[in-house]
Parts: structure tokens; C-alpha cells; sequence
């Protein structure tokens, strides 16, 4: 079944923002700090996060475990980011000059820590396993360690405003996107890519991107906390508009908790409901109602005919009865939704 994605964002003063039923877990924001936050990172349950500072200091909350830091230690770069393990046991520090720091069961897998670059490194991510990690640096050059494939770059290209992070794709390739809003997709399909701002007017530059689960759509947030969502990241609010004490610096996908089999308020009904229907409670015909009820399954779950003048409350509930005997087999429009 699946959930509603939802997202966290973070402040350079580690202030965490919390939207569409993420939990709320703590926050360095009103704290001293020695250095600005950078970056953030969920753990694999999403029952806790970590924020890193660009001195290398860890601040870990909810059951984000603590695995050590590079907080008072001596950087040559400041540190840009920073990635998880996939069973959140662990977590990979990438500095501005592409230093590589692991701690917990994070592999060490190389770096660019003392070869001469182009332009800075302002991001990393890992691959599915573990096993290896992409560097992406502001010209949209990439550098890959252990198992990470090069799919192509940015490098030597020109672009309209700097690469600022990257995030993977379902594909296994990998995505850059641009202080601009433009994405750039590499070992990606047309079908993984949903959209971008590029070319349109932004009210602050983007900073960061996440995925959602089963990375069928993605977000991104500008540093006046302005979030912006393409394919199935929903948009449940953000900070754009509203005074902040510190940028906004990055984003994270978290999960409400919600699932399919438990509400129909998820991007997966949504869809059904659009096909079905025209997301329309109201519609009398056959099949009826939001869900496209037939006849005999209205009698069988107890709804009026047409389905339609029964209350959404009923038809979300026989929806849900639906979907806990069969799954998603009673509706044909599933294969359109990809379920």
C-alpha cells in the first residue's frame, strides 16, 4: 500500500518545518551553533532525521542514531551535504571540495578530496545498495565512486544558473537540479521526468531536492521556503511568504504514516478517484459515485443505487472495504495510476 508522501524542510539555523502529517521530531532552530546548517537527511523508517553543519557537526533527532561527526575536527573544505545508509545505520559527510566522510556502516568508496575541480561539489547521493555514491558539483559535473554508473553530466555545458543538488531516480540514473529550478536527467526515461521551474519566475532561488517513495515524483524548495511539486509529490504547504529567521537550505521526504489501506486521502485514490469519475462523489452514472461502483457491488457493501447519493464518508469507507478484500483488482483504471 502506499503513503502519503510528505516532507520536512530545513534552515541554516536547523530549524525544521514540518508539512502533510510529517512528524515533528526536534529542531537546533533558537540553538548556538558554530557553524550554519547544510543539509539534512532522513532515516530509513523516516522515524527520525539528522541535520549536518558545514563545520561537519551532527545534530540526530527522532531515532536517527548518532555514528560521530567531524565537528571540531579540521576541514580543508566546508562540508555541503550529506546522504544516509539505506538501513539508517549510517551516514556519508561530501565537502565543498569533495572530501568523503563515513560514519556508522557507510563504505568509503573514494573521493575528490585534494584533486583539482572545475567548480565546487554541492551535493551527493547514494546508490540503491549502499555500495557506491555520485558527486555533483555547481557546472553540473559528475564524479562516481564504487557502484554508481555515469550516465552523463552537465560539465562543460552551459547552464542558466548553478547546480545545487541531485537526487536519484527509479531508473537507477540520477537527476540535477539547478538554482533555476531546471532538472537535468541522466540514465533517466521521458516517463520519470515530471517537470521543472526552469524558465519560470521564482521568488528565490532552489536549493535542494527530494523524492518521494517509489520516486514517482519529486520536490523542491527555495531558500524562502517556497516548495514546489511535480508528479506525485503532493503539496501539503511550505514557508514561502512568511518571515524567516534563517534560508531555508534543503529538503526531506518524510512519511504521515497514512496508507492506502487505511485512508483514501493518498495520492493512489486521488488517481482512481480522477479516472474513475473525475474525482466527482456526485456522479450518478454507471458505474457510480467517486470510486465507479457497480450495482452489485453497492448492494454488497451496503450503499444506495446510484452510489452517488450516498455520502463521500460512505463511499471512502467501501472504497477502503474494496481495497482490504481485493487490493486494487476491482478497478480497471489501476493500471493507468501504475498500481
Amino acid at each position: 500500500a502506499g503513503t502519503i508522501p510528505s516532507y520536512w524542510t530545513v534552515a541554516s539555523d536547523g530549524g525544521i518545518s514540518s508539512f502533510g502529517g510529517a512528524p515533528y521530531y526536534g529542531s537546533e532552530g533558537g540553538q548556538p551553533l558554530n557553524a550554519p546548517i547544510v543539509g539534512m537527511a532522513a532515516t530509513s523508517d523516516r522515524g527520525g532525521y539528522w541535520m549536518v553543519a558545514s563545520d561537519g557537526g551532527i545534530f540526530s533527532f527522532g531515532d536517527a542514531g548518532f555514528f560521530g561527526s567531524e565537528g571540531g575536527q579540521p576541514l580543508n573544505q566546508p562540508i555541503v551535504g550529506m546522504a544516509a545508509t539505506s538501513d539508517g545505520q549510517g551516514y556519508w559527510l561530501v565537502a565543498r571540495d569533495g572530501g568523503i566522510f563515513t560514519f556508522g556502516d557507510a563504505g568509503f568508496f573514494g573521493s575528490e578530496g585534494g584533486q583539482p575541480l572545475n567548480q565546487p561539489i554541492v551535493g551527493m547521493a547514494p546508490t540503491p545498495d549502499g555500495q557506491g555514491y555520485w558527486l555533483v558539483a555547481a557546472d553540473g559535473g559528475i564524479f562516481t565512486f564504487g557502484d554508481a554508473g555515469f550516465y552523463g553530466s552537465q560539465g562543460g555545458q552551459p547552464l542558466n544558473a548553478p547546480i545545487v543538488g541531485m537526487a536519484t531516480t527509479p531508473g537507477g540514473g540520477y537527476f540535477l537540479v539547478a538554482a533555476d529550478g531546471g532538472l537535468f536527467g541522466f540514465g533517466t526515461t521521458a516517463g520519470e521526468f515530471y517537470g521543472s521551474e526552469g524558465g519560470a519566475a521564482l521568488s528565490s532561488p532552489v536549493v535542494g531536492i527530494a523524492t518521494t517513495p517509489g520516486e514517482a515524483g519529486y520536490w523542491m524548495v527555495g531558500s524562502d521556503g517556497s516548495v514546489y511539486n511535480f508528479g506525485n509529490a503532493g503539496f501539503f504547504g511550505s514557508m514561502g511568504g512568511t518571515p524567516l529567521v534563517a534560508p531555508m537550505v534543503g529538503i526531506a521526504e518524510a512519511d504521515s504514516g497514512t496508507s492506502d489501506a487505511t485512508s483514501t486521502n493518498t495520492p493512489d485514490w486521488a488517481c482512481i478517484r480522477l479516472w474513475e469519475s473525475g474525482d466527482r462523489y456526485n456522479d450518478p452514472s454507471a458505474p457510480s459515485g467517486a470510486y465507479g461502483i457497480l450495482q452489485s457491488t453497492a448492494a454488497a457493501e451496503g450503499l444506495a443505487w446510484p452510489v452517488s447519493s450516498d455520502s463521500p464518508a460512505s463511499q471512502d469507507a467501501a472504497a477502503l472495504d474494496l481495497y482490504a478484500k481485493y487490493g486494487w483488482s476491482p478497478w480497471s483504471t489501476r493500471t493507468i495510476c501504475g498500481l
